[in-house]
This record gives structure tokens, C-alpha cells and sequence, in this order.
């Protein structure tokens, strides 16, 4: 049986490349709306980031999503984004990886 390829996608917080189940998708449309695309289908620009509580928290305070969505972040979006990584990361100690 051949083996099937794993999708990869560049870290916009720690700068590497991983499997794009690992990753969470920000996207902003034309409306500059920020959200969490958990699909990875959403249309408008989007960046990956790691389902760490602390990088998501370095990058709240350096800024870095801001500069590559091009887009003002608020605050509440990062609570949003906190709750999501928190779900994510419970969900997978949870049921581990499939």
C-alpha cells in the first residue's frame, strides 16, 4: 500500500515547517474580520500557527500576526484564539493523535 503524503504548513510563530493537523488556520477576509478558520477552507489570507498557549501569547505581545494579516487584531479575538488552543490541546490528550 503506498504511503500517503503529509500535508505541511510553515509555522507563522516558531518559523517551521509542520503537518498542517498540528496548526491552527487565522484568516482575514476582505472586510478585515479576523477569525479562526478550524476548516482550513475560509476564504482570504491566512496564517498557521502552533497550538501553544505560550506562542500564541509572544505573539500577542510582538505583534507578528498583525504584520502578516495586515489587519488590526483585537483582543477578544486573541481570548478566542486562547480557547481554541486550549480545546484543541485537551481534545488531543484526550483521544491522541489519529
Amino acid at each position: 500500500m503506498k504511503k500517503r503524503k503529509v500535508p505541511m504548513r510553515k509555522d507563522l510563530l516558531t518559523n517551521t515547517m509542520q503537518p498542517k493537523k498540528d496548526l491552527v488556520r487565522i484568516v482575514v477576509n476582505k472586510e478585515k474580520e479576523v477569525s479562526v478558520d478550524p476548516t482550513g477552507k475560509m476564504p482570504g489570507r491566512g496564517a498557521y500557527v502552533s497550538l501553544e498557549p505560550e506562542k500564541i501569547a509572544a505573539a500577542q505581545k510582538s505583534g507578528i500576526l498583525e504584520r502578516s494579516l495586515g489587519a488590526k487584531i483585537e483582543a477578544s479575538f486573541y481570548d478566542e484564539l486562547f480557547q481554541y488552543v486550549d480545546h484543541q490541546k485537551a481534545r488531543k490528550e484526550l483521544f491522541g493523535d489519529k
